[in-house]
């Protein structure tokens, strides 16, 4: 809000000293023509016109400013809640295959809690990527989506490899549940990376 405030404030000044600039020229030129100072004061304030449209600019200038500063700070907040939704998701999973694991059930069993660790891992790289930093610009949404794709898909295939692996007791059954998703999943990120554009910002 500071930030903001203090943008407005400066446009403000700058348009309001643009104005004082051109008067002063105004009158410059009127005294050149042979008029007294007054009398070149009073035309030059006349020859401005009506300063209805300076105002308007000024009072859209801060309304645009304050409708960027809400959508920021929701999308931030929106982001926020999605790295800690990822978060609270992978570790449920975690903490859930590692509670049935310890129980002795079944492989298949002990394995299914794990796909909420694909679905946090997943949600937790779109609100990474979207959150703007100190360092870092957002990302536009569907290519963060793309990213969150591309991790959701290796993730996946990891889920899959071990339930497959442990349902079948093959291995060669997991591994090739595990590869489609995978390679998806990984030409979709590398393709992404090498055609993504610098987000970082530039401090000076």
């Amino acid at each position: 809000m500071i930030f903001f405030l203090g943008s407005v404030t400066v446009r403000n000044f700058e348009l309001k000293e643009e104005l004082f600039t051109n008067i002063k020229e105004k009158i410059s030129d009127y005294k050149l023509q042979g008029m007294e100072e007054e009398e070149a004061y009073k035309e030059a304030v006349i020859s401005m016109g009506d300063l209805s449209g300076l105002v308007d600019d000024m009072r859209r200038i801060g309304q645009d400013k304050a409708k960027s500063s809400v959508y920021t700070t929701m999308t931030a907040r929106i982001a926020t809640a999605g790295i800690i939704a990822g978060v609270l998701l992978i570790l449920f999973g975690l903490l859930t295959s590692a509670m049935l694991y310890f129980m002795n059930l079944p492989g298949v069993s002990v394995t299914g809690p794990a796909v909420f660790i694909v679905a946090g891992g997943a949600l937790l790289t779109y609100s990474v990527l979207t959150k703007e930093t100190a360092k870092r610009y957002v990302m536009n949404k569907i290519r963060a989506s793309l990213y969150s794709l591309a991790i959701g898909l290796i993730l996946f295939g990891i889920y899959t490899a071990m339930a497959a692996g442990t349902a079948t007791g093959e291995l060669f059954i997991a591994i090739g549940a595990f590869m489609f998703f995978f390679l998806s999943g990984t030409g979709l990120y590398l393709g992404l990376l090498f055609t993504g554009r610098n987000r970082r910002k530039e401090l000076y």
